[in-house]
């Protein structure tokens, strides 16, 4: 099943994801070989696609896992949540319609 992975981040998290940002996208990547992943990538904390030091609010993760518990469990080992970049991990079940 998917789960969606909706994450917030800090207040000035920029500095933060750039020290963590490698470690975690070798996490994303490796669903992604895997054939799991549907969609990731952050929210911009402005209306522009290069928010610059404006950085960025969230993320959003949309990927397969076997179960809830799995999905949480591997939001909460994110390199960004070690690194204090997100104050709010939410993890819930995903239904895709379409396309």
């Amino acid at each position: 099943m998917y789960y969606a992975i909706i994450s917030e981040d800090v207040e000035n998290s920029l500095p933060l994801r750039m020290q963590a940002r490698p470690a975690h996208l070798v996490r994303v990547e490796a669903l992604k070989a895997a054939g799991r992943l549907v969609i990731a990538g952050p929210h911009p904390a402005i209306d522009d696609e290069n928010p610059g030091d404006a950085g960025f609010s969230g993320s959003l993760i949309i990927a397969s896992f076997a179960s809830l518990a799995e999905a949480e469990a591997w939001a909460a080992d994110d390199p960004y949540v070690a690194a204090g970049v997100y104050q709010k991990v939410t993890v819930k079940p995903f239904k895709q319609v379409l396309p």
